[in-house]
């Protein structure tokens, strides 16, 4: 059971809200699902991130798939419950990870051989296999295989990687129609790196192919930002209107306005996470980093606008302590704010959206973190 359904389309722009029902439950789009790699959301525990109100969180297939391996997960009654997460999961392929890891691994026409960044040992990801290890985990939405394609990279690479992706999206597809099932749901991924004419090709060869919703992978790989904007603009164009569109892997508050302008419906990210982990906080003024030494006898919350359980009980000065002692409460603190600020954006797109004030909140935004609009 999977159901996309638009409920308000912006007259200003492309935003929309929406809903994504599945047999778990209903997400509301515009959706931000946090990153949870290696079954969990570092630092924070499942009934916190429920209760800030996300209904979605993504697991890596790659790392799952090293540790604790995809076997054991299915013996122990699939990703929810081994992770204790009880609402909807999306599990992204694994392909960016082996991208990432460009130094152990190795293209081929029929999928990639790496090395684990774990014990070194040689693996293969086909568009076959990966599908396998994400029906054994049980998530509820699953990415097809694809080649995250780096930037700058020559026009004849680019194209050949797009082709390379648009074969293992058949395979993807035509495995599928052969196993699917009613609680599983499969999302096909645009590539065609930053070239207008080879993003135009690459969308219109995956959607043509009967996905449940599609993505737009291949950004926030370092391009600049009005370069970004402007292959969503492209992709955007031959993705239905009736099924989600998801970019992949961009997070910072500007971004994910831009995308939602631009008719984006979903995100995920680590930067609300990792930022928290080295300090930096997201605050209705823009970036706080925890570390300055000037909040060492800061009695203010994180923000004063802020009503999560961190920004009601604890000081500036005091969180700038824990983390310059290394205490582990302080990772959970700070998550816990992030999180929390990122589900209250989310919140406030939607209610611009339906007032059609978007590109206004938009400006308000740009003057706190129009210097710090980069997703890491």
């Amino acid at each position: 059971m999977f159901k996309f359904e638009v409920h308000y389309q912006s007259k200003k722009t492309q935003a929309r809200i929406g809903t994504i029902v599945t047999h778990r439950g209903v997400i509301e789009t515009p959706v931000f699902m946090p990153v949870g790699t290696q079954g969990t959301i570092k630092a924070m525990p499942p009934e916190v991130v429920n209760s800030l109100g996300y209904e979605i969180i993504l697991s890596n297939t790659y790392h799952l798939y090293l540790r604790p391996g995809v076997d054991i997960i299915k013996e122990l009654g699939g990703i929810h419950k081994f992770i204790n997460w009880k609402k909807i999961i999306l599990t992204d392929s694994g392909g960016f990870q082996v991208y990432s890891l460009s130094q152990f691994r190795k293209i081929t026409e029929e999928g990639i051989i790496f090395k684990s960044h774990i014990d070194g040992t040689e693996h293969f990801f086909s568009p076959v296999t990966t599908m396998e290890i994400q029906k054994k985990l049980r998530s509820d939405i699953m990415m097809v295989l694809d080649t995250c394609i780096p930037y700058p990279l020559s026009y004849e690479e680019t194209k050949n990687l797009t082709e390379l992706t648009h074969k293992w999206a058949i395979e993807s597809f035509e495995y599928w129609q052969r196993h699917k099932n009613e609680k599983q749901a499969v999302f096909g991924i645009i590539q065609g790196g930053m070239y207008e004419d080879l993003r135009k090709y690459s969308a219109k060869f995956v959607t043509s192919l009967e996905f449940d919703g599609y993505a737009i992978g291949g950004l926030s790989v370092g391009e600049p930002l009005e370069l970004r904007n402007h292959m969503i603009e492209i992709s955007i164009e031959y993705m239905p209107y009736n099924k989600p569109r998801y970019v992949m892997g961009i997070g910072t508050p500007l971004d994910i306005i831009d995308a939602v302008i631009r008719g984006i419906d979903m995100f995920d990210c680590v930067l609300p996470t990792r930022n928290a982990r080295r300090g930096t906080v997201f605050t209705s003024k823009g970036l706080l980093s925890i570390k300055n030494a000037n909040l060492k006898d800061d009695s203010s919350p994180l923000d004063p606008e802020c009503e999560c359980y961190t920004c009601r009980n604890y000081s500036r000065g005091y969180l700038r302590h824990l983390f310059h002692a290394k205490e582990l409460l302080v990772y959970f603190l700070l998550t816990l704010h992030n999180l929390f600020y990122y589900a209250k954006l989310m919140r406030h797109i939607k209610e611009a959206i339906k007032n059609e004030t978007l590109e206004i909140f938009r400006e308000e935004l740009a003057e706190y973190y129009f210097k710090n609009n980069s997703s890491e």
